[in-house]
């Protein structure tokens, strides 16, 4: 029997059918899939909210881990590196032969005319940057102690990769410090002022009454007045001995007490639509608490309209937190947060020749708009219509 050849059974081969076969495979599987399955899937259609998540996902693991990343504590000062420019890191020498990840040391002179420091690079020097290299201790979250950091210079050279501040702090281990502070007060409000939204405006909508007008008008009270300029004095009654920890629990409380009218305004809407409807009569008459009703049968019926506010009311919380403490109302130092690390951008001329200070406010920039891109993809996901 003579042998095909491969080229020519290929060419034979039924692709029609195999394609019609997965087809319908395909088809199989999205009318078996569960609603979450199909959600996830349209989510990841969402190009820019795929991409989003990934950026929000390395910024909080990064935030989580800045001990390990960052090369100096966020309190350690350079007397000869204030206000140094970020420093580039090297590949080739001023010859062109590949030497590996260096940097040149730094020579810093006064301009008389401007009475501003200035720096630049001295090629007569290379400093080696070594990945995983020993460095100053510290205490992964203030308990396992280390000493291992991600990247540092060899000898006296000196890695500032966002550059320095007024008192010659590294900018980039002090933005990881700011982070784990800036991004987690958003998480930690949003959940509290997400309960204080749904209980009460369940029970605004559930039950009615007296406990609808009371819970109303402390909305519509909140609602009245200025934020920033209610921010600006709950904030300043603050004690100002209060420790870094403390006050930052307090920032996030009252940042949790004023943003959940809107919610409970909504929550009130969807539960007077859904009070009427069979399922819930039914639940009545099987002897259902009212609590029980609002979050075991009704919450679940627009679960997905919660789940897109938790994620669109998180940049808020991040960004209340920002103008609070640029204000020097929130987050006080030695504590570090971006708010903090931005109040040295607050002056126009610093800002003029030391724009590197502005390096924060991008970051805040990139998480909310990252935010808004997944709350944006998670909407499209979430709506059967789409």
């Amino acid at each position: 029997m003579d042998e095909v050849p491969v080229g020519k059974a290929k060419l034979e081969m039924p692709l029609g059918e195999d394609l019609f076969e997965q087809e319908v495979e395909e088809e199989e599987r999205y009318a078996m899939a569960s609603q979450w399955e199909l959600m996830k899937r349209k989510f990841f259609r969402h190009k820019l909210a795929h991409v989003s998540l990934w950026i929000l996902i390395i910024l909080y693991f990064l935030a989580a881990t800045g001990e390990f990343w960052a090369p100096w504590d966020k309190l350690t000062r350079f007397q000869d590196y204030i206000f140094a420019p970020p420093i580039k890191i090297h590949l080739f020498d001023t010859e062109g032969r590949f030497r590996g990840p260096f940097v040149y040391g730094l020579k810093g002179t006064i301009n008389f005319e401007t009475w501003v420091r200035e720096y630049e690079e001295d090629t007569s020097v290379m400093y080696p940057v070594r990945f995983f290299a020993r460095g100053e201790p510290y205490k992964f979250w203030g308990i396992i102690p280390g000493d291992i950091h991600f990247f540092l210079a060899e000898g006296d050279g000196k890695v500032f990769l966002f550059g320095t501040d007024k008192l010659g702090r590294d900018l980039f281990s002090r933005f990881l410090a700011g982070a784990r502070i800036s991004l987690s007060v958003g998480l930690l409000g949003v959940f509290i002022s997400f309960f204080l939204g749904i209980t009460l405006g369940g029970i605004s909508g559930f039950f009615g009454g007296v406990a609808d007008i009371i819970i109303q008008r402390v909305i519509e009270f909140l609602l009245s007045i200025p934020t920033v300029p209610l921010w600006m004095a709950l904030a300043a009654a603050l004690p100002p001995m209060w420790d870094p920890l403390r006050t930052y629990f307090a920032i996030t409380l009252i940042l949790s007490l004023l943003g959940w009218t809107g919610l409970a305004r909504v929550v009130r809407g969807k539960i007077l639509e859904l009070r009427e409807y069979d399922y819930v009569v039914a639940a009545k008459v099987a002897g259902a608490k009212g609590i029980q009703i609002i979050f075991d049968h009704m919450i679940p019926g627009f679960a997905s309209y919660l789940i897109v506010n938790l994620t669109m009311s998180i940049p808020g919380m991040i960004f209340g937190e920002t103008t609070l403490s640029f204000l020097g109302l929130g987050i006080r130092p030695p504590a570090v947060s971006w708010g903090v690390l931005l109040q040295d951008a607050q002056n126009v001329s610093t800002l003029a020749v030391h724009p590197w200070m502005l390096i924060p406010g991008i970051f805040v920039i990139i998480v909310v708009l990252a935010y808004n891109f997944v709350g944006d993809g998670m909407r499209d996901a979430a709506d059967p219509y789409r």
